[in-house]
């Protein structure tokens, strides 16, 4: 099992370091061909869960490094949220009490509050 996950690491840092930048298209497909290597249900979970971040970790090293993390305070100031750079600040809008009191919802972005 450890010469498969070296053999993989090693060949994702040699697909990494190569002179040529492929297109985005071949960048995600080429992650998505790693990804389905790391599924195919032949390494224990561990190995799997590294295969994956290695994955991650050379799509990320292609597109020239994980993307920024920007922190913001929240609308109440009471927490920090991480958000990419251009996402909209979290203006406590997207969540509502319950009619009992007893839950806070958070609806996804694309959804709005139910009428009450």
């Amino acid at each position: 099992m450890k010469r498969i996950l070296a053999f993989l690491c090693a060949g994702l840092a040699a697909a990494s370091s190569a002179t040529a930048q492929p297109a985005p298209d071949a960048l995600q497909q080429r992650y998505e061909r790693e990804i389905a290597a790391c599924n195919r249900g032949n390494l224990p979970a561990p190995a799997r869960e590294a295969c994956i971040r290695a994955a991650g970790n050379a799509l990320d090293r292609a597109r020239g490094g994980p993307p920024l993390e920007v922190p913001q305070p929240s609308a109440d100031g009471r927490a920090t949220i991480v958000a990419p750079p251009g996402a909209a600040p979290s203006s406590g809008s997207d969540a509502t009490t319950s009619s009992d009191g007893r839950a806070t919802i958070v609806l996804p972005a694309d959804r709005t509050a139910p009428q009450r």
